[in-house]
């Protein structure tokens, strides 16, 4: 049965390139190098890779008239009806015509390969701009409402060969949005999911003549799934497509974009009200997001009879929030280019908190591929708390946390060293809201996350299970020395030991790597060190800075017997360590959701607290 569900579900995350092994990387490297190559040969030029995902990559480059293009490929590893969808795509793409979506240009199939190639929209995407400059202000939020507004509106009074054909895009979200921060218009890309509604916005079938209905397969949804972490109840159940999907991810958006977050879920805690948007806006974001049907619907209608009004609104830019973060952040004065990666208890987490039957059961490369399908039976906090912790990882940050849920309150131990001081107020919001959602969480337990870079991964393979992982010869463990030697107290350390075992480790090491990692657990210095075997695989990510100068020697030392004893290590799965700068737990009473508070009425007599 789970095997079943899971095959239609396929919603793999992006995964760093830096942490695919050596043969995956030479393939998509190969691939990469190939599709650029095929483009050059068409006359394109300035060609380059912007963007790729479960089915394909998209290219961006320059046309000999100077048109600035975007190509699409399939993968051609894929089965060919998945290759397909391409041509579907196009096909949906070249019936729409607005200024809000990218001009179809053409699809072609090159030696089997389909390319589908279209205008490019200005700007960047905005859940880009939102990683960049956190909450968007109220008076952005209702510019993009109105314009959303309209193309919903364009969506659904579409004709083909003059009867209605309203248009369902599908995946609405803020990563299918560009934005132009110089106009300020939006341009929605990304149409692989869009499909010809079965039914209008009342429920009706969509169709002229008796004919039409009774040729129409009316007892399956023709829908594409869309992103989970922003389509509505109906489009994740599977129902008629409609162009009620589309207000569900309009909503989703600039709930999202208006609270700084990845997903739609947070509402409850986090809701729309509390966000310091106009009332009215608020409102109506609240009761799109509701859990009532009916309710929806209402909200969805008043969204578009009135969205016209929104372009009248007068909405002083103010500083309504004082975003300062809830927990430590050590800004590096010195940016690094860093690819960072988040490892958590996320499974074990899904599977305290899912509702449905043998998730337990389900092995864990399963999980870790699908287990998006498994926050259907999650509450929508934790959802959003698993999103918010993966939304650290966007930024170039490294360190920990280590959330104790306690009857009394919840217990923060943290790490965070962020090195880019430009990004500091949106990382500041990112951080705050895993406080705040964690603070709406219910339980006694706890959940632990690590944040390194995984540019330093050391990646070692072999030919068979019988012979051991030997690292290359030139591997380190790479660390940063504090800039100052730090002056907290001996007794403040924190153990690598204290906070238990990880839930989602399996992976036993050897004793003597573990009698190194106690030695190094006493010189003083904050980072993790974790091992992920599978069977021909070894991949070692850490992030380690020294915290006492003077201990330098010992610590390399150990780094270096550890990487020597790596052959030792036997069986699969993962496990490591997590390492705090020092004990600094901070306390947060439970809150089940955030205060209302909105934009004030009267914003020239506002004034900042």
């Amino acid at each position: 049965m789970y095997k079943h569900q899971l095959r239609n579900f396929y919603i793999p995350e992006e995964q760093s390139f830096y942490l695919l092994n050596a043969n995956d990387a030479r393939k998509l490297k190969e691939w990469v190098a190939l599709c650029i190559s095929e483009l050059e040969k068409l006359g394109y030029q300035q060609i380059e890779l912007i963007g790729k995902g479960a089915y394909g990559f998209a290219f961006a480059g320059v046309s000999v008239q100077g048109e600035q293009c975007v190509f699409k490929f399939s993968r051609i590893t894929l089965p060919q009806h998945i290759q397909e969808r391409l041509a579907d795509e196009a096909y949906m793409l070249s019936q729409v015509q607005h200024p809000a979506v990218p001009r179809f240009i053409t699809y072609q199939l090159i030696k089997k390969q389909g390319i589908l190639m279209m205008g490019r929209a200005k700007g960047m995407d905005l859940e880009q701009y939102s990683l960049r400059h956190g909450r968007l202000s109220a008076r952005l939020l209702v510019k993009l409402a109105a314009q959303l507004a309209e193309l919903l509106l364009a969506l659904r009074q579409h004709k083909k060969e003059g009867s209605a054909a309203p248009i369902v895009h599908g995946d609405i979200k803020p990563s299918n949005l560009v934005f132009d921060p110089e106009t300020e218009q939006i341009s929605l890309v990304d149409w692989g999911s869009s499909v010809f509604a079965q039914t209008d916005e009342q429920g009706q079938f969509i169709s002229n003549d008796v004919m039409g209905l009774m040729s129409s397969d009316l007892q399956h949804s023709n829908a594409r799934l869309g992103d989970v972490y922003f389509i509505g109840p109906e489009q994740r159940s599977g129902a008629l497509s409609s162009p009620r999907f589309d207000e569900q991810g309009v909503a989703s958006t600039l709930y999202a974009l208006a609270s700084g977050q990845s997903c739609r879920f947070g509402y409850k805690a986090i809701p729309a009200r509390s966000l310091g948007l106009p009332q009215a806006l608020a409102t109506l974001l609240d009761a799109l997001l509701s859990d009532d049907a009916l309710l929806r619907q209402q909200a969805g209608d008043y969204f578009l009879q009135q969205a016209a009004k929104f372009r009248q609104w007068v909405l002083p830019e103010l500083p309504l929030f004082d975003d300062q973060p809830l927990l430590p952040v050590w800004v590096s004065p010195v940016r690094h280019d860093l690819d960072t990666v988040v490892y958590s208890s996320r499974k074990s987490f899904l599977r305290e908190h899912s509702i449905e039957d043998g998730i337990g059961l389900v092995e864990d490369a399963q999980l870790e591929r699908y287990y998006k399908n498994y926050l259907e039976g999650m509450g929508d906090t934790e959802k959003a708390f698993i999103a918010a912790v993966s939304r650290l990882a966007r930024y170039p940050v490294v360190g920990g946390l280590a959330i104790h849920w306690q009857p009394k309150g919840v217990y923060i131990d943290s790490s965070l060293n962020l090195y880019d001081d430009s990004l500091v107020p949106a990382f500041a919001l990112a951080v705050n809201n895993v406080v705040r959602l964690a603070q709406a969480i219910g339980r006694v337990g706890i959940f632990k996350a690590c944040l390194f870079n995984a540019r330093n991964t050391i990646h070692i393979s072999r030919d068979s299970v019988h012979q051991p992982f030997t690292p290359p010869a030139d591997a380190t463990l790479p660390y940063r020395i504090a800039p100052v030697l730090s002056s907290d107290a001996s007794s403040k350390q924190h153990s690598y030991f204290e906070d238990g075992k990880d839930p989602d480790e399996q992976l036993i090491l050897p004793d003597s790597i573990m009698d190194d990692i106690a030695q190094l657990n006493g010189i003083r210095h904050t980072g993790c060190l974790i091992f992920e075997v599978t069977p021909l695989y070894m991949k070692i990510h850490s992030y380690y800075r020294l915290l006492d100068v003077t201990k330098e020697q010992d610590f390399a030392t150990l780094l270096a017997s550890i990487l020597r004893k790596v052959p030792l290590i036997s069986g699969e799965g993962v496990g490591g360590f997590m390492k705090l700068p020092h004990k600094d737990t901070r306390f947060f009473q439970h809150q089940t959701q955030v205060p209302s508070f909105y934009y004030p009425a009267n914003p020239k007599a506002w004034q900042s607290p």
